[in-house]
C-alpha cells in the first residue's frame, strides 16, 4: 500500500530528473539544451508506453472509497496524460533526424519514421533485432562492431545509398543507447557547388591577372620616376593576387582528389630544396637550420609533399621577426617519422589553433597582409597530409614561437634500399 502511495510522485520526479540530465548532455555534446531534452523526451515516451502496455495494474489506481467526482477527475487526468503521450510520440516520429533506441546489446527497441527512411528499418519486424546484423551490408556494421566512441561521418545511408549521413551514439541511462543519424546530402551538394564556383572563378581570373602582371613588368619605373612607388605597389599586389589564384586552384584540386599515385620521395634533396627556398625568402634575416636524422624517404606525391613542406617553412619565415631562428627537422619516431618546423616568431594563442587550417583564416589580418601570405597555405598542408594519411599537429606559445609537425605513419616511411616499413 505504501508503495502505491509513493509511486505517483516518484515517476514525475524521475522523468523531470531525466529531462534535466538530457538537457545537460545536449549542452555538453551539441551546445544546445533543446536537442538533449527532445531526445530524452522521446525515450521517456517509449518507456512509458512500454510500461503501460505490460502493466497488470493501472498506473494510478482509483481508491475504493473514491467519490463519483473524484472518479471523473481521475479519468479526465488519465485521458490528458494519454493524449500528451500520443502527442510526444507523434512529434518524435516526425523528427527529421533518425533516432533509434537500443538496449545494452544493441537490440532495437524503438525507432522513428526518419530511421525507416535513412537506415532502412521496418516495422514491426525490425523491433528487437540486433542492429549490427540488420545493417550488415552497410558501413555502419563495422562501426557498431568495433565500438561507437567516435562519430561516423559522411557514410552512405543504408536506406538511401545515394544519400550521405553522419552517425553518432549517445548513452542513455544505464542500459540504453541512442543512435542518431543526420542526412547531410544537401550540405555535400552545397559544398560541391562552392568548390566548383571557386575553381571556375580561379580559372577565369588567372589569364587577366597574368596579362596585367606582364604589362606592369614591361613598364620601367626609371622611365616614370614619379610613378615608381605606385608601380611597385601594383606589381606586388598583382603578384599576390596571382598567388592567391594559384593556391585556390591547388586547393580545389586537392579537395576533389581522393587518392594519389605513390612514388618514392627522396627526403634528402627535398629537404635541401625547402631550406634553399626558405633562405631565398628570408634574404638573410633569419638563422635557418636543418636537422635530418631520420635516414628515411616517404611514399607519396613529390609535388604535393613539396608544396606542403615548403608552405610550413615559408610561413615560419613570414611570421618570425628579423633575427629569429627557424629549425627544420626530419626525425624517426616509434609511430613512423615526423617533419617539423619550429620558429621563434610571434606565437599563436590557443583559441586560434583549432581553426588554423581553415581557408583564409588569419590570426592577425594586418600581419598576414604585410607578410604577403594568402591565408590558404595551411589549408593546402592539411589536404596534402590527409591524402598521405598523415596528421598536422601544432604547438605554440604566444611570444615564444610555434612548432608545426607532420606525423607520417609506418606505411608511408621508406627505409634506404627501397623497402617500406609496413
Amino acid at each position: 500500500m505504501a508503495q502505491s502511495a509513493t509511486f505517483p510522485w516518484k515517476l514525475p520526479a524521475a522523468c523531470a530528473a531525466a529531462l534535466l540530465a538530457g538537457g545537460l548532455l545536449g549542452w555538453l555534446v551539441h551546445g544546445h539544451l533543446a536537442s538533449g531534452v527532445a531526445l530524452v523526451a522521446v525515450v521517456e515516451v517509449v518507456l512509458l508506453l512500454t510500461r503501460i502496455r505490460h502493466q497488470t495494474q493501472p498506473m494510478m489506481a482509483i481508491p475504493a472509497s473514491a467519490s463519483p467526482l473524484q472518479h471523473d477527475r481521475f479519468m479526465t487526468r488519465s485521458r490528458r496524460i494519454a493524449s500528451s503521450l500520443r502527442d510526444l510520440r507523434n512529434a518524435a516520429s516526425q523528427l527529421p533526424d533518425a533516432v533509434v533506441l537500443l538496449d545494452q546489446e544493441q537490440h532495437v527497441r524503438w525507432f522513428n519514421h526518419a530511421a525507416e527512411d535513412l537506415l532502412g528499418l521496418r516495422r514491426p519486424k525490425d523491433r528487437g533485432v540486433l542492429l549490427q546484423q540488420r545493417l550488415a551490408t552497410s558501413d555502419l556494421s563495422d562501426w557498431l562492431r568495433d565500438g561507437t566512441g567516435e562519430p561516423l561521418n559522411d557514410v552512405a545511408a543504408p536506406g538511401h545509398p545515394d544519400s550521405q549521413i553522419n552517425v553518432s551514439m549517445l548513452p542513455f541511462g544505464r542500459r540504453q543507447q541512442l543512435l542518431l543519424a543526420r542526412d547531410i546530402s544537401h550540405l555535400n551538394r552545397l559544398e560541391q557547388v562552392r568548390r566548383d564556383f571557386v575553381a571556375n572563378v580561379s580559372h577565369e581570373l588567372r589569364t587577366p591577372l597574368t596579362v596585367i602582371h606582364g604589362y606592369l613588368e614591361l613598364i620601367d619605373p626609371e622611365d616614370v620616376p614619379e610613378l615608381a612607388p605606385v608601380l611597385g605597389e601594383m606589381r606586388a599586389q598583382s603578384k599576390r593576387m596571382g598567388q592567391i589564384v594559384e593556391d585556390l586552384l591547388a586547393l580545389s584540386r586537392l579537395e576533389t582528389q581522393h587518392q594519389i599515385v605513390d612514388e618514392r620521395v627522396p627526403m634528402a634533396p627535398l629537404l635541401a630544396t625547402v631550406r634553399k627556398e626558405a633562405e631565398a625568402l628570408s634574404q638573410g634575416r633569419h638563422q635557418i637550420t636543418l636537422e635530418s636524422t631520420a635516414e628515411a624517404d616517404l611514399l607519396g606525391s613529390p609535388k604535393d609533399l613539396h608544396s606542403a613542406l615548403s608552405n610550413l617553412v615559408s610561413n615560419a619565415v613570414r611570421y618570425t621577426p628579423t633575427g629569429g631562428s627557424i629549425v627544420i627537422r626530419w626525425q624517426r619516431t616509434p609511430d613512423g617519422a615526423v617533419y617539423s618546423v619550429s620558429d621563434t616568431g610571434f606565437g599563436i594563442p590557443a583559441s586560434h589553433l583549432a581553426r588554423l587550417t581553415e581557408r583564409f583564416y588569419r590570426v592577425s589580418s594586418s600581419r598576414s597582409r604585410d607578410s604577403g601570405g594568402t591565408g590558404l597555405g595551411l589549408s593546402i598542408v592539411k589536404h596534402v597530409l590527409n591524402l598521405h594519411q598523415a596528421q598536422l599537429r601544432v604547438e605554440s606559445t604566444p611570444g615564444a614561437g610555434s612548432t608545426f609537425a607532420c606525423h607520417f605513419g609506418h606505411a608511408r616511411v621508406l627505409v634506404p634500399g627501397g623497402r617500406d616499413e609496413g
